[in-house]
């Protein structure tokens, strides 16, 4: 299927109606792998994703802060990854990447502030880690159920009107004739590319909130993890250090994918962005993080895998009463 232009002259510009994504269209011959590639990731991150958030809630041994974060981190993952792939599995399945131009800032919308909002739950979970590693005393007291709900409502809301006039501005703003991106998903670097006339203002706007929502949540990482490491060290015993060790590992992989391919797309001036690489620095923090956190988080944790078996043979004993009793009847 061919990609048709849709767009009206309005003197030296062109009133865009609608852009057209070619996301992996380069490759027409692995559209089909493509497609069965990213369902098979898309499915496997709902299932891990949503296991993960329902043992978190159901199993009483997991009724704490650390893991009441990872249980929010694993929501969030499915509806970060809902944002941008099941318009890129259409795409695929079409092999045409048609987007409207108010349907492209929608899925802008919401893919930023679902972005930040994994910035800022990553944040909290560094400070549960910081405060049970190094106060571990008070660390009940500090880390009520209260204080978490709340954390865990700031870091839902506080994305939300951050966005609003960085998008506005950036839509309102004249575009080239041409329409098409290099891209799989809306995002800010590659429309920005398409604007007409000096784009300095928008460039400071996104590198002024990229510094709020992204550089400001790792620099308090950082810190965090430097307090850590530093009463992880002191700690007399090899084995109290492996434990504490063990406890932010799984986080600290994340982090460091999350916010490293995230800095180097967001980061990099205009001149030098190379879209097609962007493209694929992309895929780290969209696609590939949510997949990575079912995993890191079920293998390398033994309590969240005995909670999971726990769920699992409870859910086959269950359907095997359940089969058993409609036979008889």
């Amino acid at each position: 299927m061919e990609c048709t232009r849709q767009n009206s002259p309005l003197g030296n510009h062109t009133a865009l109606v609608e852009f057209i994504l070619i996301g992996f269209s380069d490759v027409p011959k692995l559209q089909g792998f493509l497609f069965a590639v990213f369902m098979i990731i898309y499915v496997f991150i709902i299932m891990g994703n949503s296991l993960i958030f329902l043992i978190t809630k159901v199993d009483p041994s997991l009724h704490t802060p650390m893991y009441f974060f990872i249980g929010n981190f694993s929501f969030l993952e499915i509806c970060y990854v809902s944002v941008t792939l099941p318009r890129l599995l259409a795409d695929l399945w079409r092999q045409c990447g048609n987007i409207s131009f108010l349907a492209c800032a929608v899925q802008m919308y919401f893919f930023l502030i679902l972005g930040d909002t994994e910035c800022f739950i990553l944040t909290a979970m560094a400070f549960d880690r910081y405060v049970a590693i190094c106060n571990p005393l008070i660390y009940p007291v500090i880390m009520n159920s209260r204080l978490c709900v709340q954390l865990a409502a700031a870091c839902w809301t506080t994305a939300f009107p951050i966005h609003i006039v960085s998008i506005s501005v950036l839509f309102s703003s004249p575009f080239c004739e041409q329409n098409e991106m290099n891209h799989f998903f809306c995002d800010v670097p590659p429309i920005v590319q398409l604007v007409c006339g000096d784009t300095f203002i928008l460039e400071m706007l996104t590198y002024v909130i990229a510094a709020l929502v992204v550089t400001i949540p790792f620099l308090l990482i950082l810190v965090s993890y430097v307090k850590i490491i530093s009463t992880i060290l002191k700690l007399p015993s090899a084995t109290g250090r492996a434990k504490a060790f063990s406890t932010c590992s799984s986080h600290l992989m994340v982090v460091t994918l999350f916010f490293g391919s995230g800095i180097i797309v967001y980061f990099t001036p205009k001149s030098t962005h190379s879209s097609g690489m962007d493209k694929y620095f992309s895929l780290f923090y969209t696609i590939l993080i949510p997949v990575f956190n079912p995993i890191i988080y079920c293998l390398r944790n033994k309590a969240v895998m005995v909670a999971l078996g726990k769920f699992l043979q409870k859910w086959i004993v269950l359907g095997f009463i359940t089969s058993k009793n409609s036979s008889h009847s």
